[in-house]
């Protein structure tokens, strides 16, 4: 579904702290799959996440969605294809505080128009799906760390993108809900849903719905294993 080919990305360009966080990475992340990217800090791991989710561009390099080149589209038609294609589950949340659970969920499908009603149904429904409802108008800040990363899971499928990414989803979360979050992840991909996420924790990428493991080490891949390789 996604092919990266030679991709590098550079920061301070032509300045004495120039800096190569990615240097010439080719993979191909097939769809209905479970992606999990593995290194270290500074491995380049968050800033291909965000190339892939046309968050940023590439300083070099092709990405191709679905067989399109989309290296080069300006960013608005970049804009349409991320709110269309993509949902993302941040490490840190970056819910709205202030705003409701609810609130929380509908606001990324408000660019894209459509009926009022017709979203907040859909809000609802997804919040019930991942057994929020009886907190829905609860502002974001009063809820748990469990609950919080529910709304940013529902607000990430409000669009019903095709891939999922998420970025380090369980790093602040114990054991008992990093579980949790894996659950829904395996729903989610049995479901059809593409997802890619980065993390450190064995408990993820170790999980057995995981399709394949991507190790980075200095913005490059050392080692890409489907995961009954990963396992032995």
């Amino acid at each position: 579904m996604i092919e990266l080919k030679d991709i590098r990305k550079a920061f301070n360009q032509g300045r004495d702290n120039e800096f190569h966080a990615l240097n010439g990475i080719d993979l191909h992340l097939p769809a209905q799959r479970v992606t999990a990217f593995r290194g270290p800090s500074g491995s380049g791991k968050t800033t291909l996440l965000s190339i892939i989710g046309c968050l940023s561009r590439p300083t070099s390099g092709r990405v191709r969605l679905k067989e399109r080149d989309i290296s080069g589209l300006p960013e608005r038609f970049l804009t349409d294809i991320r709110r269309q294609t993509f949902g993302f589950v941040f490490q840190q949340f970056n819910l709205i505080k202030g705003l409701s659970a609810l609130e929380n969920v509908m606001l990324p499908a408000y660019p894209l128009g459509g009926d009022w009603h017709e979203l907040r149904e859909s809000a609802e429904r997804l919040l019930g799906d991942l057994r929020l409802s009886h907190r829905r108008q609860a502002r974001v800040e009063w809820l748990s760390g469990g609950e919080q990363q529910r709304v940013a899971i529902a607000r990430a499928l409000i669009n019903d993108p095709e891939v999922i990414i998420a970025d380090e989803p369980t790093a602040n979360l114990d054991s008992a809900l990093a579980m949790e979050f894996m659950d829904i992840l395996e729903k989610l991909s049995a479901g059809g849903k593409t997802i890619i996420l980065t993390s450190h924790d064995p408990l993820v990428v170790d999980s057995a719905i995981v399709h394949q493991v991507v190790d980075m080490r200095d913005g490059r891949v050392v080692r890409h294993l489907a995961m009954a390789e990963a396992s032995a």
